[in-house]
């Protein structure tokens, strides 16, 4: 995860660079359920609102939960699915508070309503994450059902309301840009804590032509309006937070922009962004599924490092024995092609392997995401 407002607070007010403080353990998403009341056609999980069969219990969350916290895990990001959905999901959060992890909600945001608000703040869940596709027609064709947007906002208006730290995710696709000036014009409409943009984990993008595609170019402009959004939010002292994922590319592009608009911060912003390191998958960054299954992230739900169900987590994570887990481990990692021979490595590190892994069965291999050309990953 890029956190783009903290790097934009560098450009503007430089703090001393610290020694680099490395987490001792993981921040984990945890998928509890998988069952949804929407139908995405991004999901990642594939969900639907049927039961799914061999689900963890809550016996066993806990168990897993006990577990993480004597390794160290500071953050639980409870997913699903829609986790509102999971019959005990107030029971889990509650314990996830009461044992001190920084516990976190990512939901649609259409079931919540005024009859569970009062749950919901009564958790003191640290941040609600609610996730949009667009602003209304938009959003209800991406989520597949009329009237989502409007529960959506409801649902974000009520965590405000209740004093709860809230913000939207917005996965850019082809089909959704032309909402993404809205979406900004939302947060400050009503008053969002967080913007999070996700680019799309999508495969079979070649790697030619990176000024001239049309996805390649769209992410660009994207990505030049959000840094001229997130400095002027900055700049008038507005509290946003401003973050993207599932492309670390942001980040040498950001180092770009720096370059063009604030030379006399490029040293500083690298040596910043150096430290931070780019993408943490099987690292710092951890996710469990509904049956218990661990993964390097969210987006390798198709590589299982082990299940919970027959190891402990703490076990599970730092075995190396798995290739991709030592691969990801790795520093440098084992990269191939444009990404090997990229000047960036310390800053982006590789970037998400798993579309390598889809286009071209090699999870190594250059990232057919990266969106830089090649002047741009060149020194």
């Amino acid at each position: 995860m890029f956190r783009l407002s903290q790097f934009m607070r560098e450009v503007l007010n430089p703090t001393p660079i610290k020694p680099t403080r490395k987490p001792a353990a993981p921040v984990v998403i945890w998928n509890l359920i998988r069952r949804c009341n929407l139908t995405c056609k991004h999901c990642y999980t594939t969900s639907a609102d049927i039961d799914f069969p061999n689900e963890l219990s809550t016996e066993t969350i806990f168990e897993v939960m006990d577990d993480l916290k004597d390794f160290k895990v500071p953050v639980l990001i409870l997913s699903g699915g829609e986790p509102l959905l999971h019959p005990d999901i107030f029971k889990i959060s509650q314990r996830a508070k009461d044992k001190g992890f920084y516990v976190a909600l990512s939901s649609n945001g259409t079931l919540i309503t005024q009859d569970n608000i009062q749950q919901i703040a009564d958790i003191n869940y640290q941040y609600v994450g609610v996730s949009l596709d667009g602003i209304g027609a938009t959003h209800d064709a991406f989520r597949q059902k009329k009237g989502s947007f409007d529960a959506s906002i409801k649902g974000i208006q009520l965590c405000r309301e209740h004093g709860i730290k809230a913000g939207i995710r917005y996965t850019l696709t082809q089909d959704n840009v032309q909402d993404f000036p809205a979406m900004l014009q939302l947060m400050d409409h009503e008053n969002i804590d967080k913007f999070y943009l996700s680019h799309l984990n999508y495969g079979g993008r070649g790697n030619k032509n990176r000024k001239t595609d049309a996805f390649f170019t769209m992410t660009r402009d994207v990505m030049d309006t959000l840094f001229e959004q997130c400095l002027q939010w900055e700049k008038d002292g507005v509290p946003r937070e401003i973050v993207t994922g599932n492309n670390d590319a942001d980040a040498v592009y950001f180092l770009h922009w720096v370059a063009k608009n604030y030379p006399h911060r490029y040293e500083h912003i690298q040596a910043k962004l150096e430290q931070w390191g780019g993408n943490a998958s099987g690292v710092n960054v951890a996710n469990i599924d509904n049956l218990g299954h661990v993964h390097p992230d969210t987006f390798w739900w198709q590589h299982s490092l082990g299940s919970v169900k027959d190891r402990p987590f703490s076990e599970i994570w730092p075995d190396t024995s798995d290739d991709l887990m030592a691969g990801l481990k790795q520093s440098p990692r084992p990269l191939k092609g444009r990404c090997h021979s990229c000047d960036f490595q310390k800053i982006c590190n590789g970037n998400t392997r798993v579309r390598a892994q889809q286009v071209y069965a090699d999870a190594w291999a250059e990232d057919p995401g990266c969106y830089l050309t090649e002047s741009e990953i060149t020194v």
